[in-house]
């Protein structure tokens, strides 16, 4: 490890590039909760011609499995994305990253609106979760060097927050328009939009000085392979957010499966369950990140508040098993709460940022969360698994498969995180040998 130039930063916490970011990211979480809440109503749709007549009748079993599948081609998108956008912020820049990452996931979404069939479906998911990949790294570390050590947290903090709430309105449009295909064409809509809008923003500061000022390997990804220490700090780092795409997924996403697996007996609609489900849960999460976010700051503390929200995700995932089954109020406030106690999402960006030196920064802060968003595909196939062969024909199967996965992933994130070190006000301007 060796330190650089001290390159000028910023006290301003709203200025022109937080913002750029925190509406990327906006867009961002738009697209991608996106495909979740329009699973059901578009599936239906495009199967109801591509299979059989024969076959309709079990149509909510190919909508359940097929959902799974173009799910686990977003993530693996995602997670090839990760790994090369966040090379390329490293050795191109963070901009180049910030833009291009966005042209790529608003052309594939406005794409996604003229879908046929499930195979070209699964094509544009992929690009779509490529390009989705690269935003919010590029932005978290544009953010985390540009503004100082006292104020980044409350900069991730907005980008976050402002972002999360893009949930809240893709699931406001979805049940508005009532039409999957026009809900995509806004999202990519808004993508290009924000394009335009990248006037006034500048390159790190840190990054620039990089370039000029050093012969230091950049962006090299399997420096983190290669170093047993890198390696198990962020393999750490990515097992403290995997909680937040497990209760996302298992337990909000493919509610519909989990409240027919639990049994309950009030009536709700399989298509605008997942829809309302995803925005009343990432309203819990922009508040959580909001008060996670100025918590860390106060307490001067990442990991204090990263045990504490884990904790309590905990507790209401525990909760949500026996508070679901009694009303469809109750299952809407537990996943509110549950949004709540994931609302980490800030805090944990700011310690894969604040973890590294600024010549993988980029790197690890891109590939980190979508190698998070990739653990989807592992859980998921986990819990089928589980469901299919170890637990078939004993009753409520989902159910038991989602318990073991979650105590494997909460054991996981808690053990990480203990194993981490605290980077609260650590000076970014380092390098990585």
């Amino acid at each position: 490890m060796s330190s650089t130039t001290a390159p000028k930063q910023s006290d301003k916490i709203l200025n022109a590039l937080v913002i750029v970011a925190a509406l990327g990211y906006f867009v961002d979480i738009y697209d991608l909760v996106l495909f979740g809440m329009e699973r059901v109503a578009s599936l239906k749709d495009i199967l109801s011609t591509e299979l059989p007549a024969d076959q309709l009748k079990d149509i909510d079993k190919y909508v359940s499995n097929i959902g799974q599948n173009l799910l686990n081609w977003q993530m693996f998108g995602m997670l090839v994305g990760g790994v090369a956008w966040g090379i390329i912020g490293d050795k191109k820049g963070r901009l180049s990253v910030l833009f291009g990452s966005i042209i790529t996931y608003s052309i594939a979404n406005i794409l996604n609106g003229f879908v046929t069939n499930t195979d070209m479906y699964a094509a544009l998911r992929f690009v779509s979760g490529f390009g989705l990949a690269g935003e919010l790294g590029a932005g978290i570390t544009l953010v985390s060097e540009t503004l100082s050590k006292e104020k980044r947290g409350y900069g991730t903090t907005v980008v976050a927050s402002v972002g999360l709430f893009g949930a809240v309105v893709a699931g406001l449009t979805t049940l508005l328009l009532s039409n999957w295909r026009v809900s995509y064409f806004i999202g990519g809509g808004l993508g290009i939009l924000l394009l335009l809008m990248r006037i006034g923003v500048s390159e790190s500061s840190m990054f620039k000085d990089l370039q000029h000022n050093s012969t230091s390997e950049k962006g090299n990804f399997f420096m983190l392979l290669k170093s047993r220490k890198m390696f198990f700090k962020y393999i750490c780092v990515i097992l403290i957010a995997v909680p937040v795409w497990y209760v996302m997924s298992l337990l909000i996403q493919f509610s519909p499966e989990m409240l027919k697996s639990l049994g309950v007996t009030y009536t709700f609609d399989p298509k605008n369950l997942p829809r309302v489900a995803l925005m009343v849960a990432y309203s819990g999460i922009t508040i959580g990140d909001v008060v996670s976010g100025v918590l860390s700051q106060r307490m001067g503390s990442r990991k204090k508040i990263l045990f504490l929200f884990i904790g309590f995700t905990l507790l209401c995932t525990v909760l949500y098993f026996f508070v679901v089954p009694y009303s469809l109020l109750a299952f809407y406030s537990i996943c509110f709460i549950i949004g709540f106690g994931t609302g980490y999402w800030a805090v944990f960006m700011s310690s894969a940022s604040e973890l590294f030196g600024t010549n993988i920064r980029s790197t690890v802060t891109t590939s980190a969360p979508n190698f998070v968003r990739g653990s989807t595909i592992l859980i998921l196939m986990g819990a089928k698994y589980l469901s299919d062969h170890v637990f078939a024909g004993s009753g409520h199967e989902k159910v038991k498969a989602t318990i073991c996965i979650g105590v494997v992933v909460f054991t996981l994130a808690f053990w990480a995180l203990y194993k981490l070190e605290e980077t609260f006000g650590k000076d970014l301007n380092y390098l990585e040998e």
